[in-house]
């Protein structure tokens, strides 16, 4: 069929009777629209939309989309700067498991809502958790934010699924003072500290892990926050800084718990500056999954009558408490270090003082606790254990918070 050459870009009907539509990028070189159009009109509209973007400066070489999902999202993560290990190793393991299968052979240029809409529903057909999808949603729209805005491959990120990127965090459960000593008094002597510094300076499992001896100052009653203790898949252990600017950061303690970690010390932790001050038995740094075996972790708390906590619960735990001595926002939020730009401006001026308060009114809640708890133990009461959501970090994911 013949050709009809226009002012700008050709348009040929085909045997098929679909038009096909070239058109001279401004590289010089001649270009094809993705697809046959199925009226004249059709092809013409597509040629006056590419030349209103030349013009407008908005028009992006198609050919630069032609890299693959796969391809592009693996040089994605390696170009990250600062991710740490774990989440580099989170990051492969989401695109290798639930992205490359469905959609990572298809090209940039060819990603659209529709595709994306099915992509997701296959996955949770395929009997993936609404977790385990919105984590993936999650990673695929900010790879392909980078291609819009930064490497301009496509004009517009095809994630657009309303709630997609949701998930829906299962009630954890919130110690009460009571229980926190209970489980305190309930582990191996080598870990009672472990439990009231995690609980009572509302850390995570890798920062209490990574503390030295150092980090610690027992005359101002304080710890600072300084790196963290990673779990690589298949590379071991390995140390690094905290998941954000906001996370390194000083927490004051409690009295009752600093009189706990100058125990631990005298007994469990060699003077050396750069010992740390939680390990197991060799001394070596403990892997979570270890720790739970050497403290029967699921018998003891189930002992407790808290079944079912996790010891990321004691964070939760620290924080709710915290949170009901009544300190401002940003004070609460610096005392977390939780990760997000508000929260790391709210760090940067959180004062030493309104922390250190949350910590003297801590220490009146515990010492209440314990009068109360005398005076009930004949009577062996055990209160049971709030429920409550628990608090996640500024990208959805719960166990990072």
């Amino acid at each position: 069929m013949g050709e009809e050459r226009r002012r700008f870009g050709t348009i040929r009907k085909r045997e098929s009777g679909r038009y096909q539509v070239r058109y001279r990028g401004l590289d010089g070189l001649m270009r094809s629209a993705p697809e046959t159009f199925a009226r004249k009109s059709e092809a013409e509209r597509y040629l006056t939309l590419i030349e209103s973007q030349m013009i407008r400066g908005e028009w992006i070489d198609p050919d630069r989309a032609k890299i693959s999902v796969t391809d592009y999202a693996e040089r994605w993560i390696v170009q990250r700067p600062k991710l740490r290990p774990r989440t580099v190793a989170l990051y492969e393991w989401t695109l290798r498991k639930h992205i490359t299968p469905y959609i990572g052979g298809i090209e940039l240029g060819r990603l659209d809502t529709p595709i994306v809409r099915q992509w997701r529903s296959d996955l949770l057909a395929d009997g993936v958790s609404i977790s385990g999808a919105a984590k993936a949603y999650r990673l695929l729209r900010a790879v392909l934010m980078t291609a819009v805005n930064e490497d301009e491959l496509i004009r517009r990120n095809p994630c657009r699924i309303p709630g997609a990127d949701q998930e829906k965090a299962a009630e954890r459960p919130v110690l009460n003072l009571a229980q926190v000593f209970a489980l305190a008094d309930a582990v191996p002597a080598r870990y009672r500290a472990l439990i009231l510094v995690t609980t009572f300076g509302c850390l995570r499992w890798g920062e209490a892990a990574a503390l030295q001896r150092q980090d610690l100052d027992l005359e101002v009653g304080s710890v600072s926050v300084r790196r963290q203790l990673t779990e690589v898949r298949g590379a071991g252990l390995a140390f690094g800084p905290p998941k954000s600017r906001a996370g390194r950061r000083r927490v004051s303690l409690p009295k009752s718990v600093v009189s706990a970690v100058r125990a631990h010390l005298a007994e469990f932790v060699d003077d050396d500056d750069e010992a740390l001050v939680f390990t197991g038995d060799t001394g070596k740094p403990m892997w979570r999954g270890n720790f739970n075996n050497l403290v029967s972790w699921r018998d003891t708390v189930a002992a407790i009558g808290v079944p079912g906590l996790h010891f990321h619960d004691l964070r939760h735990t620290g924080n709710t408490i915290a949170a009901q001595t009544g300190p401002s926002t940003r004070d609460l939020m610096a005392r977390m270090g939780h990760d997000s730009p508000q929260a790391a401006m709210i760090y940067q001026h959180a004062t030493a003082e309104a922390d250190r308060a949350i910590a003297d009114a801590v220490q009146k809640a515990i010492k209440a606790e314990q009068k109360k708890a005398k005076k009930e133990a004949e009577r062996g009461i055990v209160k049971p254990a709030k429920k409550g959501k628990r608090k996640r970090d500024e990208t959805g994911d719960p166990e990072a918070a």
